[in-house]
């Protein structure tokens, strides 16, 4: 009797031994394959950007976007990931103590402890470490998006020094430190407030779409514009069907994005348990996501078409409707989702034309699809989702979400973004490293700025001339 017992518990030791090697190399493979799915996201905003180009800045436009996504994955790697981690407790005046890991420090001993952490674990090969790198190039995408959000509204009149320097401080220090903050379960945003914003609709899409804002003030409008009555012309890009489909590659890599905020379960985050669950410890299924993602894209998409018969502000509307929805995807029933994202695409040019009358000019609506409807997405959570979980924990423990706690997100998540954009760009106009001369611009920034052509022989004609 003795034997056979213990014989099936050396069965029932083996069986839980390959089960956590399943778990944990399904882990890995699960965000290795978001990576290549949001790279479509960046691929999507090349050709978004270049479309909406005219034909003397297009390679300049592409090239801008190669630079920042190759800009961001160096500095997010030497710092942008640290910062994720060393700020869920905010800055060193804020909060008494931080939890890593299980470990709690207090404030005095906080810095010192998260630079003894062993870090380089996590930073490099590590046989035993099957999931922080691929985790760790998931956060990567995140911040080479949010650049990529910033570039299309400053096409064709920014410096390439100038707007990689802007890149890097958007994408791995500004939105890192609102993920640290809201999207962290130790995130003092998250333990006091009971913010919830489950597809980054806030501390991602808005931050860099009030980014760009604080960059726009001080970068100034294109040549051509605005008339000397404050009224605006229309810049058309060079090809709106290259536009059009690089925007649904960008949504296409939403489906990537989306699933790198799932924390599946694993060896690597053993803290977050034994079920699939949000990046906050909370429920999730990936069957609610795709209800809620399809539901978004069509709500947001009609909205737009009903209110402009555009085929721009039409695509930019299915954008605006997954952003608006993205905050509560885990929570939402899809008719609700619908709704809200409808209400997103509704809104999403007159808003753009308020920003147009104030004399901003967003070449490509960024402010206002990822900004305005990041910030429209948070509080629609705060309406619809209000006591519900913001965290894992049994009921009456944790925080819950709260209308008042996603408006106060949406104010620090907007100065985030705003402030930092404004600056930077302020120090960078007084150092003549912010726009172009005009005479460059004028003449455009791919014969001036690149040396080279992208339609060297030009856009053939459809027939021979008649003879």
């Amino acid at each position: 009797m003795e034997q056979q017992l213990a014989e099936l518990t050396a069965q029932v030791a083996e069986l839980k031994a390959s089960s956590a090697i399943t778990n944990t190399v399904f882990a890995e493979a699960y965000y290795y394959l978001t990576i290549p799915l949001m790279i479509l996201i960046h691929a999507g905003f090349l050709a978004y950007e270049m479309g909406a180009s005219r034909m003397k800045n297009v390679l300049s436009s592409g090239v801008k976007n190669i630079l920042a996504f190759s800009f961001m994955l160096p500095t997010f790697y030497y710092f942008g990931w640290w910062v994720y981690w060393a700020f869920p407790n905010g800055l060193p005046f804020m909060g008494p103590e931080v939890e890593y890991f299980g470990d709690t420090y207090a404030s005095n001993a906080h810095w010192a402890n998260v630079i003894a952490l062993p870090w380089v674990e996590f930073m490099g090969p590590n046989i035993a470490d099957n999931a922080s790198g691929v985790f760790w190039g998931a956060f990567a995408m995140f911040a080479a998006t949010t650049a990529s959000i910033m570039s299309g509204a400053l096409i064709e009149r920014i410096q390439t020094v100038g707007f990689v320097i802007l890149a890097i401080v958007l994408g791995s220090f500004a939105w890192v430190v609102a993920a640290a903050w809201g999207w962290h379960a130790n995130g003092w945003m998250v333990q006091k407030w009971g913010v919830h914003d489950y597809g980054a609709a806030g501390l991602v899409h808005a931050v860099a779409g009030f980014f760009a804002l604080g960059v726009l003030i001080n970068l100034g409008p294109r040549i051509g514009k605005f008339n000397s009555d404050g009224t605006a012309n229309h810049i058309a890009g060079h090809n709106m069907p290259l536009t059009t489909v690089g925007l649904m590659l960008i949504i296409a890599g939403f489906w990537g994005f989306l699933m790198a905020c799932v924390i599946v379960p694993g060896e690597a985050w053993s803290w977050y348990g034994d079920k699939i669950s949000t990046i906050y410890g909370t429920p999730i299924t990936l069957s609610a996501v795709a209800f809620n993602i399809l539901m978004s894209m069509a709500g947001g998409a009609i909205g737009a078409w009903v209110i402009t018969r555009d085929p721009f502000w039409m695509m930019s509307g299915m954008l605006a409707g997954i952003i608006s929805a993205a905050s509560g995807l885990d929570i939402y029933w899809p008719g609700l989702t619908f709704v809200i994202a409808m209400g997103a695409g509704l809104m999403l040019a007159p808003a753009a034309r308020v920003l147009e009358r104030m004399g901003i000019d967003d070449a490509v609506g960024a402010v206002t699809v990822h900004g305005t409807m990041g910030l429209y997405g948070l509080i629609a959570l705060g309406v619809f989702a209000s006591g519900y979980p913001a965290l894992q924990g049994p009921a009456g423990e944790v925080p819950t979400i709260s209308l008042l706690g996603q408006v106060m997100s949406a104010v620090v998540f907007f100065l985030l973004g705003f402030v930092p954009g404004y600056v930077v760009s302020f120090i960078l106009n007084m150092l003549g490293l912010l726009r172009v001369p005009a005479n460059a611009e004028e003449h455009g920034l791919d014969p001036v700025k690149v040396a080279s052509a992208a339609y060297p022989e030009g856009i053939p004609a459809s027939a021979p001339p008649a003879t």
